[in-house]
């Protein structure tokens, strides 16, 4: 008898013919390439992607800074600037909340690939002590904030307290004023 054929089992009923199912190895292999050719296309998006919420994140993180110093300036540091992360991320006396978040108040902060720091200008002589702890004229008069990428293949970015945010394919020198030498202000 075929194999395909129905026929009479021991109990005298009719069994089904038995049918070969599954995949061939050549199937299966077609299915694995397509899943990687899928994947080599889309891994290049995927990782333009990653870098540009990244660069994102380090733009929003010096709008931060400079709205922190800002508001360090106006109502705790007498028109002066904190020379750090730390002292912006430092409360006023009262149980006020910092002028910073937690994410950032820390010297050399690290966040979505990038490192945030804050370079303090000339200390600001004759300056009274600041409402968070800052000793009387240690507060500065210009600062500089950078965010340094981790990672290659990302932009350099930077700003001071006039609060333009300025980007470049090499590291943003620090400048207390004015455009830093070979950076470009976002648009």
């Amino acid at each position: 008898m075929a194999s395909h054929e129905t026929r009479e089992n021991s109990t005298g009923a009719y069994a089904k013919p038995r049918s070969e199912s599954g995949f061939t190895l050549i199937e299966l292999m077609a299915v694995v390439g397509i899943i990687g050719i899928i994947g080599a296309i889309a891994v290049p998006g995927l990782m333009r992607a990653r870098m540009s919420g990244s660069e994102a994140s380090a733009i929003g993180s010096l709008r931060t800074i400079s709205s922190s110093q800002s508001a360090f300036a106006a109502s705790c540091g007498s028109g002066f600037y904190a020379p750090s992360l730390a002292l912006l991320g430092t409360p006023p006396a009262g149980g006020l909340t910092a002028f910073i978040g937690t994410d950032l108040n820390a010297d050399l902060s690290f966040k979505s690939s990038y490192e945030m720091s804050v370079t303090g200008g000339a200390l600001a002589t004759g300056a009274p002590a600041s409402c968070n702890g800052a000793a009387a004229g240690a507060v500065v008069a210009t600062y500089f904030a950078a965010a340094l990428p981790a990672a290659t293949g990302f932009r350099f970015f930077g700003t001071n307290q006039a609060g333009v945010i300025y980007q470049a394919r090499v590291v943003v020198a620090v400048t207390q004023s004015g455009a830093p030498a070979g950076a470009l202000p976002i648009q």
